[in-house]
Parts: C-alpha cells; sequence; structure tokens
C-alpha cells in the first residue's frame, strides 16, 4: 500500500535556518531502536491516520524550538546514548534540519533511525520533501510507511505498527540488532515535571 504524498504546511517556513521544531525529547530510552538511544518526536504531520500515537503532534504550528547544535550537543552529552531515533509528527519535512543534526551525532559515534508515513520509494522520487536524499544517506535504519488502523499487528514482538510498513536496515552492522523492548513502556518524567510515556502499547506514543 502506497502512502499517499500530502502537501508540506505553511508553518514550516515559520522554523528558523538551523532550527527544528519538535515535540519532545528523551535520553536513553530503550524501546525505540537497538541499544539506548536518544528520541526527537518532531512537530508537523498532515496525515492525520486514524489510530495515530501521537495525534498532538500532528499541527504544525511552533512549539519548541531548539537549534541544532544545541540538540545535538544534548544528546552527545549523554554517554549512555548509543544511537538517536527521529519520529514524530512526520521527520522528513524537517528533513534539512534533520540531516545536520544526523551528520553531527554519527560524527560522535551514534547511529540513527528514522520513523517516516512516507515509503521509501517516495522519499527517493523528485516529488519528496526538500533534503529526503540527504538525510536517507545518513540513516543506518529506517522504518517506512504510515499507520494503518486496519492493518494494526497489535504484537509488542513487530518492528512495525500496522503490516503494511517495512523496515530498511542500511549499515549491516546493525542487522543483528533489530530487536528491542517493544513490549515495555517507558516513563520520562522531564525538568518541568512533565512526562512523555513511550513504547509499543496500543495508543501509547511510540
Amino acid at each position: 500500500m502506497e502512502a499517499k504524498l500530502t502537501k508540506p504546511s505553511p508553518a514550516l517556513t515559520e522554523i528558523p535556518l538551523g532550527y527544528l521544531n519538535i515535540m519532545g525529547y528523551v535520553d536513553e530510552s530503550e524501546v525505540n531502536g537497538p541499544g539506548r538511544r536518544a528520541v526527537v518526536w518532531v512537530q508537523g504531520c498532515p496525515r492525520e491516520c486514524s489510530g495515530c500515537f501521537n495525534p498532538e503532534s500532528w499541527s504544525f504550528e511552533i512549539n519548541q524550538l531548539i537549534a541544532v547544535d544545541t540538540l545535538a550537543e544534548n544528546i552527545l552529552s549523554k554517554p549512555e546514548n548509543t544511537g538517536v531515533t527521529f519520529s514524530g509528527g512526520e521527520p522528513f519535512w524537517q528533513a534539512t534540519a534533520l540531516s545536520a543534526l544526523a551528520r553531527k551525532l554519527k560524527a560522535g559515534g551514534l547511529n540513527i533511525m528514522s520513523f517516516t508515513g512516507f515509503t521509501l520509494k517516495q522519499l527517493q522520487s523528485e516529488s519528496a520533501p526538500p533534503d529526503s536524499q540527504a538525510l536517507l544517506a545518513e540513516l543506518d535504519i529506517l522504518i517506512d510507511g504510515p499507520f494503518v488502523e486496519s492493518l494494526a499487528i497489535n504484537s509488542p514482538t513487530s518492528l512495525v505498527s500496522s503490516s503494511n510498513q517495512g523496515v530498511h536496515v542500511f549499515n549491516p552492522e546493525l542487522a543483528n540488532q533489530m530487536t528491542w523492548a517493544s513490549d515495555q513502556i517507558e516513563i520520562h518524567i522531564l525538568k518541568d515535571g512533565s512526562r512523555i510515556v513511550t513504547g509499543y502499547q496500543g495508543g501509547l506514543s511510540k
């Protein structure tokens, strides 16, 4: 099943050069990819898929602006992080900034993984969001395709949420690490007292 191409929001133009508009960020997650990972949830996705885990990420309005350099420094300052996962929202609508972030993080020794509602074929096409190929070039793992509620797998051992989605491992060194604690959830308490719940559990954030 092909994901439909969707148009970007004019609100994307409000993001300053060198910044990301994010919904949230945590360190040392063990349920969003191999090892312990920083997870960046970007703000904005036009798909509004039924059963979406993160409907609060749909709006493209400015939520949290953070400089790419600042976020890279924060992630690299946590030695427990072995990689980073981009989620959302739709990461590829902010591919320019994320590819810059990915380059900095890879230089620091981290591997890069991303979720996307696009298919890999769409991201490789001329109609893909700007700098999609640049971000693809930095990825070690890609989980592609939109969440389709009628095709939901509902299994904590699955690497994807619905059967139309695909797993692409671009870095062969990670091929034997494609399993993680997806049957668990994590609750991260932030400095301001707010919480981020993440992990594969039905309607909670992935």
